[in-house]
């Protein structure tokens, strides 16, 4: 009898965990049709759940007249091995006045546990002209594409890193094409440093409450470099966008419509904290982050004359690059050599990681010991909120065998210096001669020579060639349009230059490529292009009365080399977009 309790009792526990667990994976969401109608529109509310359930309650939809519903669909079905459910309540609403209207959450019973869906607010306009009238393919790509910058922290310390990723939202319902990057954003007062996306992943998300596709387009890790509210510029795109639309082609497939639309990330803002006056050392450089500290060196025993070096060196986590590492306090005698600085950091989605140091070549000239005192290495560390000190150990170097510093001392009671016998080593010094055995090595005299006739003659041989010379200057004077020709295929290759070298390397030719169309313009123009856009650069062009196929032709490549940030491009485009910059550049300055 107590064993069958026994059982009982475990297959109860087991069933009341299962339930347990697939309480634990219930959804119950609201997906309205559109967030913005006329007064004369009309709107679809659904309620969707993916578990049976009961006792169903609407809301009340104040604001609006029911004209149809609700209206239950069940669906069911198996995927791999996996079964799926759905349970909707429709309802098709027209709102009755204008302004803002809330609909208020729906509720359900699943498992005798109450479940709520999301309130929804609505925008309600003026009448529209045609309220039947099916949405336009701008539209639903509106309704079903967002440009979206995720910030992992709103309110870091000045120097603690921040990431951005822009990530793109699309709706399942419809396809992206392409994009192109229209504006970039340029971090004032931040340090900033790119991730590159090698490859643009698709996977599955939620975009407030509702089922998206995502892909990270673009990741930048950030180093506020000033307190208070910081604004992120927009990353702004033009996103070519696939519609279905209710038409079918041979084969039942739905025919799809193109559209084009601009999505931006929109401002982002960031309040930056000061780090904290309370406990900061007298010391402290700027360091953020979590880091250790050493001091090493690569012997401690050595004769005189011989080197060793001395590293500083700070590892761990934080804004490596930007902040100064202690320097060494070396004792007199001892002859120091400039520091050489190394580093070794690489940027991840977390921020700055590595080491850095300062490499001193030491020499010392004398016996004896020397101690390389303990200094001090102190850093903020943002998950602490608190300043940290590290401190080196003491090393003392010793120098076994050389002179000593009184060897090299005057005899002070007698003021003559202390004699010291001369060792000479191989034949380092040897005495100075007093007889020489000298002879003439040339006794041969220009005068009347060959070489004397030759330089005589020389002049007379030269009228002809100087001649020849002038004429052909002259004819390349006259020459006024294969000057200009010349003179503009030389400009571009000055120019393109640094472009040719990075030939094969995607995203450093595109940067010299555009850093060289820009330089030429601020050469040309006398203007500073950084801050100019492409409507700008078209107008001032334009005052210069170019051509509009050579105006079309430099935004092109322009456009080319922002496209080159997010897109993959092929050494034969490379060639290509080189060969149209140095055509580009040479009609220009034909013109100018």
């Amino acid at each position: 009898m107590k064993t069958k309790l026994y059982i009982l009792y475990i297959l109860t526990f087991f069933t009341v965990l299962g339930a347990n667990a697939q309480d634990s994976n219930v959804t119950f969401s609201v997906k309205i049709s559109k967030e913005k109608l006329g007064l004369n529109e009309r709107l679809k509310v659904e309620f969707t759940t993916n578990k049976d359930g009961d006792n169903f309650t609407a809301p009340d939809f104040n604001g609006f007249n029911v004209l149809m519903g609700p209206s239950t669909a069940i669906s069911r079905s198996w995927n791999n091995g996996v079964r799926k459910f759905s349970l909707s309540y429709s309802y098709i609403l027209q709102p009755n006045k204008k302004g803002s209207i809330t609909i208020n959450p729906a509720t359900i019973t699943i498992s005798g546990q109450l479940y709520k869906s999301d309130a929804k607010t609505i925008t309600v306009t003026e009448a529209v002209v045609n309220p039947n009238a099916p949405p336009s393919a701008s539209d639903i790509a509106k309704e079903g594409l967002h440009l979206v910058a995720e910030i992992t922290k709103g309110d870091p310390y000045l120097n603690e890193a921040i990431t951005v990723v822009y990530k793109l939202y699309v709706s399942p319902s419809i396809e992206v094409s392409g994009f192109q990057a229209v504006d970039n954003p340029k971090y004032n007062n931040f340090w900033s440093q790119d991730i590159p996306v090698k490859r643009y992943l698709t996977k599955d998300d939620k975009y407030k409450g509702e089922e998206y596709r995502s892909v990270i387009l673009k990741r930048v890790v950030l180093y506020p470099q000033k307190t208070g509210k910081l604004v992120l510029e927009p990353l702004s795109l033009d996103v070519g966008v696939q519609v279905p639309t209710q038409g079918r082609d041979f084969f039942g497939g739905p025919i799809y419509a193109q559209a084009n639309l601009r999505v931006s990330a929109g401002n982002r803002f960031v309040h930056v904290k000061a780090l904290p006056e309370e406990g900061k050392p007298a010391g402290f450089t700027g360091a953020v982050g979590d880091f250790n500290f050493f001091v090493t060196t690569s012997k401690t025993h050595l004769n005189a004359a011989e080197s060793l070096q001395a590293k500083v060196e700070v590892t761990g986590k934080g804004n490596l690059k930007l902040f100064e590492i202690p320097t060494l306090n070396l004792p007199g005698s001892l002859e120091v050599y400039d520091p050489e600085h190394n580093e070794k950091i690489s940027t991840s989605y977390s921020g700055m990681e590595g080491k850095i140091s300062d490499s001193y070549t030491i020499v010392p000239q004398y016996r004896g010991k020397y101690p390389i005192p303990s200094i001090a290495f102190s850093y903020f560390n943002p998950a602490t909120k608190k300043y940290h000190t590290l401190n080196s150990t003491e090393t003392v170097i010793n120098v076994l065998e050389g002179p000593t510093k009184n060897e090299d001392k005057i005899d002070t009671a007698s003021n003559t210096p202390t004699k010291q016998s001369v060792e000479i080593k191989s034949k380092q010094f040897n005495f100075i001669k007093t007889e020489g055995n000298l002879k003439p090595i040339d006794t041969s005299y220009f005068f009347n020579s060959r070489n004397y006739y030759l330089w005589l003659l020389l002049p007379i041989l030269l009228i002809p060639i100087a001649i020849f010379l002038g004429r052909k200057r002259d004819a390349i004077a006259k020459d006024v349009v294969g000057n200009k020709v010349r003179k503009a295929n030389r400009l571009a290759r000055k120019y393109l230059s640094a472009a040719k070298k990075t030939l094969g390397k995607k995203d450093a030719f595109y940067v010299a490529l555009e850093k060289a169309l820009h330089n030429y313009l601020k050469a040309k123009l006398k203007i500073e292009t950084s801050d100019f856009s492409k409507d700008k650069i078209t107008e001032l062009l334009n005052e210069k009365e170019i051509d509009k196929s050579t105006i079309d032709g430099f935004l092109s490549l322009l456009k080319n080399c922002e496209m080159a940030r997010y897109s993959p491009f092929s050494n034969v485009q490379m060639k290509q977009d080189y060969d149209k910059a140095g055509e580009v550049i040479s009609q220009m300055d034909k013109q100018l």
